[in-house]
């Protein structure tokens, strides 16, 4: 029988170490800390903002760093090795997509006329008339890639599994 991709998904998970919820709990705490506190999102008086935050910025960071949590989750080993103190895995390309989505997600949330890049490159009005508008599309690019690399991650750490060797005496 052919499972589905959610089947699939949820099958990976049901297999995840109590070592793995707790770090992707906590890289999910960590991530909305290190996105909310610069893009005044969790009002410090380190920074401010200059435009309020729409309707969608905190849902969007919350599943940002849901899934932040989750894909580096993925590279938590799911049994400690003798070899391996850290108990990480090496990273491959999929990571790669989902630190691009979680990027993405800081400039989606953030104040379009508050990051010194944007208004580098589009000056105050400029950030007002073209960024704005595109933030909501950059939300959903960065959920995108980050729900594809942890999807991509998870359902395929079983299909080829790399033997651990066992340590030199």
């Amino acid at each position: 029988m052919i499972r589905s991709k959610f089947e699939t998904l949820l099958a990976a998970l049901a297999q995840w170490p109590a070592r793995r919820w707790l770090a992707a709990a906590g890289v999910a705490a960590l991530t909305y800390i290190v996105v909310a506190v610069p893009t005044d999102l969790i009002d410090t008086p380190l920074f401010s903002r200059e435009v309020p935050p729409t309707w969608w910025s905190f849902p969007v960071l919350g599943v940002t760093a849901v899934l932040t949590g989750l894909l580096l989750a993925t590279y938590v080993s799911r049994e400690p090795a003798a070899d391996d103190e850290d108990g990480t895995e090496e990273s491959d390309s999929k990571g790669r997509f989902g630190a691009a989505g979680t990027i993405v997600s800081f400039f989606a949330v953030g104040c379009p006329v508050c990051n010194k890049l944007v208004l580098l490159a589009l000056g105050t009005s400029g950030a007002m008339q073209y960024f704005e508008p595109i933030q909501p599309l950059l939300a959903a690019l960065s959920i995108a890639l980050l729900l594809w690399a942890f999807a991509r991650r998870a359902t395929s750490e079983d299909r080829c599994p790399v033997p651990r060797v066992p340590a030199a005496p």
